[in-house]
């Protein structure tokens, strides 16, 4: 074929230079189908072009993990009893900013699907959301935003409660950087027992290739390409690269994968996500060292006329493939017809190292295996953003205190209550309730603890252990330090897992930037790899799966760059559970970690700081070793039974932590006593890292005390859960019902624009 034009080496997010590249490794010019099998598996959704030599910096091994990172479908981890853990996370980003329900809807199904072709049952989804301003000003933005928000949510509700897997948590936030560009990341969880995981190989010439599944038609054509390229004015267009989903085929593909997962029929079991046919087939012989012959002729089609290059390109869902041990082929395809699940035998393995795509008798691709999952790797040079340094020189005792602030003088309430009733109402911060009430999270029966605090707790059956899970990231921190805003993410990660009484295993990742061509964006990615890197040697946290999801831009707009960390975590015994609500009046709360850090610098990027002052400063850090040494301490006092609830405190800092403890308890707090220091608006709203609040019995206290004395661990209390009303010093003094009033209903109220 001629040499492409720009438009449509652009459609397939290849570089003139990488075309070159291509023509001088394969000796020829590539004719269409090659051309579109190399741009996918090159691109950054498949091919990690941008990122695989950085993601080389995470730690990968421990001494439970079971699968190597990058080389099969999901990550596995040894939860005792005879069990493994199998997660990952994944981003369905640009497919939700042009159609917000499928996108998210099918985000949620490939993730989904992920995890049974490792042969383990989907036990748990959470997702990590992000969307611009939905809060404040009227406008087409803003009136924008609530539709995605909309959309997304109802797209994740439809798939995974039709699916029959419960949604147990999550996070979702918002910032203008978001406006163009929103994030929707989606984590699945299942379980297998041990020494029973399938593997996504084509090993064995002379096997068969079944595909199984929904019939294959043109949506999501080029979606591994567009989600490796800029949003921008024309991005519309790419409405048709959106795929569309069918829960209840999934869930018959669900139920019929994990029986023949349990058999020694197949050899391999690989999703059909992004580049479809193209990608699952191909990466399958790569990881075997093998070669394939596809005949497209003989793939189910929904559509009429469809080209070779539009089969191996599509990525229509609910499609898997099976490689088949040879001679076992009948028995796979009865297996799958009891299923009323569509199967064809659309090729075979060989022992040449070519993939072959035929369309009946024509030969219409042959390439290098080893070519196609090759990719040019690039190692760029980082630039900072030149605006960083003025950000952390930034004087934040020059701002007005809490008490100085014309806008908190408001009739019958002192500042700081004014100030902490609008942080409860901020949507970042504000009860998600409008949102996860949407989901099942309590089918399967295995949830012990939902959405709504820091970490979701689900039964292992048959044992009296526990697994937590979350989702976190703060693209705000990242943006004013991506180091320490990586290593903040999977700190805060491991924490919640802590407060929720589990000992933090193994780490997924969905690394959410912009344009990593641009130095500063480059810049952005490699330091929050190194921080997150840094961090998960110290809290003994490898990352064993992910995502990368770059080119998160709209008309040269990055987002804030998002590092969202899943972490899972192990709970021996699932009496050990806690959550973050006050549960017995009288009991002493003290705050345990960081407990000094309450100077100005403490507001550095916090939603205190960006709220009331429209100020978005300061340098973010960590001290990671304070970090491990907190979250041994507060695991420790729950494991010795002491402990009636912890929370994380995060945004919005101790006065919104505090406030959360009462609100869910329905208990009040008197720490009228409490000593402020001369800077109240630090200590009470500012973010600093590495600090818990606990809820413990008096006599329990002294025990406290000591466990904290002996790991190193600063501890102070604050006061006494105690009757109906919220007080600090002589700062804030509120009704809780008044606290929940505000903290329960305002999302609902900004969603509708009021």
């Amino acid at each position: 074929m001629a040499r492409p034009n720009a438009r449509v080496l652009d459609q397939i997010a290849l570089s003139a230079q990488e075309y070159d590249l291509l023509v001088d490794r394969l000796g020829r010019e590539p004719n269409e189908v090659e051309l579109g099998i190399v741009g996918a598996l090159w691109s950054e959704h498949c091919g990690y072009k941008n990122s695989k030599l950085l993601l080389r910096l995470l730690p990968t091994q421990g001494d439970r993990v079971l699968t190597q990172a990058g080389e099969e479908n999901a990550g596995a981890i040894d939860v005792g009893e005879g069990y493994c853990a199998v997660f990952k996370v994944e981003s369905h980003n640009h497919p939700s900013a042009i159609e917000p329900f499928q996108g998210a809807a099918t985000g949620v199904g490939g993730i989904v699907r992920d995890i049974f072709a490792m042969g383990a049952q989907p036990v748990a989804l959470l997702d990590s959301l992000r969307f611009g301003p939905i809060d404040g000003r009227p406008g087409a933005e803003r009136a924008r935003n609530r539709y995605l928000v909309g959309g997304v949510v109802a797209g994740i509700a439809a798939y995974g409660n039709c699916l029959g897997v419960p949604t147990i948590g999550g996070e979702t936030y918002f910032d203008e950087s978001y406006g163009g560009n929103p994030l929707v990341n989606a984590m699945c969880l299942g379980l297998a027992r041990s020494g029973s995981l399938r593997r996504a190989r084509a090993d064995g010439p002379g096997n068969l290739l079944i595909l199984v599944g929904a019939e294959t038609g043109r949506d999501g054509i080029h979606g591994a390409t567009f989600a490796s390229v800029e949003l921008d004015e024309r991005s519309g267009e790419r409405r048709p690269a959106v795929q569309v989903g069918n829960p209840f085929l999934e869930k018959l593909l669900m139920e019929a994968c994990q029986e023949v997962a349990r058999t020694d029929w197949i050899v391999g079991l690989q999703d059909l996500g992004a580049a479809g046919l193209t990608s699952a087939s191909i990466e399958c012989a790569a990881r075997s060292g093998t070669g394939i012959v596809v005949d497209v002729a003989r793939v189910p089609r929904r559509e009429s006329g469809m080209s070779p290059y539009e089969v191996m390109l599509s990525e229509s869902q609910e499609r898997m493939l099976v490689v088949a041990r040879k001679g076992y082929e009948d028995r796979i395809i009865e297996l799958f017809q009891h299923w009323e699940l569509e199967t064809a035998v659309i090729g075979s393995v060989t022992d040449d190292g070519l993939v072959r795509v035929l369309d009946g008798q024509a030969e219409v691709a042959r390439l290098p295996v080893a070519l196609c999952t090759d990719p040019p790797l690039y190692g760029r040079e980082g630039v900072p953003d030149p605006e960083l340094k003025a950000l952390h020189r930034f004087n934040f005792a020059s701002l007005l205190d809490v008490g100085a602030l014309p806008r908190l003088v408001q009739p019958g309430l002192r500042p700081s209550e004014a100030a902490l009733l609008e942080l409860l109402a901020a949507p970042n911060i504000c009860s998600k309730r409008w949102i996860y009430r949407q989901y099942d999270h309590q089918v399967l029966t295995n949830t012990a603890q939902g959405p709504g605090g820091d970490a979701a707790v689900l039964r292992l059956k048959g044992t009296n252990r526990g697994i937590a899970m979350t989702l976190d990231g703060n693209g705000r921190l990242c943006r004013l330090d991506p180091l320490a805003g990586g290593a903040i993410a999977v700190a805060e990660a491991a924490r919640n897992l802590v407060c929720a009484g589990a000992i933090p295993l193994a780490a997924t990742d969905c690394l959410n930037f912009g344009n990593p061509e641009k130095p500063e964006v480059y810049y952005q990615l490699e330091q929050a790899i190194r921080g997150m890197a840094a961090a998960c040697e110290k809290l003994g946290t490898p990352v064993v799966s992910g995502n990368v999801s770059l080119y998160n831009e709209t008309d040269g707009a990055p987002i804030a760059p998002t590092p969202v960390v899943g972490m899972v975590g192990l709970l021996e015994q699932i009496e050990w559970r806690r959550g973050p609500a006050f549960a017995h009046s009288g009991d002493i709360v003290a705050l345990l970690g960081a407990v000094g850090a309450s100077g100005p610098e403490s507001l550095a990027g916090s939603e205190y700081a960006r709220r009331m002052h429209g100020v978005l400063a300061g340098q973010p850090s960590i001290d990671l070793d304070l970090e491990a040494r907190l979250q041994h301490c507060c695991h420790a006092a729950i494991r010795e039974g002491i402990v009636s609830s912890a929370h994380d405190c995060a945004e919005g800092g101790l006065a919104v932590a505090l406030a959360e403890c009462c609100i869910l308890g329905g208990l009040g707090l008197d720490a009228a006593g409490i000593r402020l220091p001369e800077r109240v608006d630090s200590f009470m709203f500012g973010e600093a890292q590495s600090r818990i609040v606990l809820s413990v019995p008096p006599e329990s206290f002294a025990a406290l005390s000591n466990i904290a004395s002996g790991k190193g661990v600063p501890l102070v209390r604050l006061g006494t859960v105690d009757g109906d009303r919220f007080r600090i010093g002589g700062e804030i003094d509120l009704a809780i019902s008044a606290l929940k009033v505000v903290y329960e209903t305002a999302f609902g109220i900004a969603l509708a624009g009021a």
